[in-house]
């Protein structure tokens, strides 16, 4: 039971940390005046989807170092 709870709070933490860093990327590019669903792909455009992928990743990485920080050290 312990192993399913680890299970289920890694892929929900690993979740809220992407979407909440994607959707971060993605109001900040907003404000930038980069607009991810511009018709084509110009550079403004580009720039606003990496926005997004940078959030994204810098959230999942965010929610990964908060699990690790969670962690009980072990005692020799």
């Amino acid at each position: 039971m312990a192993d399913a709870q680890r299970l289920l709070l890694e892929g929900v933490s690993d979740a809220v940390g992407f979407v909440g860093g994607a959707l971060l990327g993605y109001w900040i590019g907003h404000l930038l005046g980069f607009d991810i669903f511009a018709e084509g792909y110009g550079a403004a455009s580009l720039m606003g989807i990496a926005l997004v992928g940078l959030g994204g990743g810098l959230g999942l990485h965010g929610a990964r170092r908060w699990r690790a920080a969670r962690k009980k050290p072990k005692t020799p």
